[in-house]
């Protein structure tokens, strides 16, 4: 049984800065492409960013592009989201997403596993 737990949401003001974790538990997660995707009240879940299962690449919605970075720490099992100049925009329940595709990760309804959401709230 596959256990992704985030931690590190919370209220931030524009212009701020937020460090997501998300902890996995129950498979090899060094097989894994990880990722994180955010939702907003009424919306569908949108893709923000993804990392191979070695760390060696990284991709990126358009919209977080140059203010988020994704990494992760394999002897930790643990992936992260550094989220800088936030922007009131930003304001979402943020998941974390694990796959065995680097591609497929990218589509809601291709992921593997999910974690269960940490609120992301940025104050203008």
């Amino acid at each position: 049984q596959v256990q992704l737990v985030e931690s590190g949401g919370g209220l931030v003001q524009a212009g701020g800065s937020l460090r997501l974790s998300c902890a996995a538990s129950g498979r090899p997660f060094s097989s894994y492409a990880m990722g994180w995707f955010r939702q907003t009240p009424g919306k569908e879940r949108d893709f923000v960013a993804a990392i191979t299962w070695s760390g060696d690449a990284t991709y990126y919605a358009d919209s977080v592009k140059g203010r988020f970075t994704i990494s992760r720490d394999n002897a930790k099992n643990t992936v992260y989201l550094q989220m800088n100049s936030l922007e009131p925009e930003d304001t979402a329940v943020y998941f974390c997403a694990l796959d065995r595709s680097y591609f497929a990760i990218r589509i809601e309804t291709s992921v593997d596993y999910w974690g269960q959401g940490t609120q992301v709230t940025v104050s203008s």
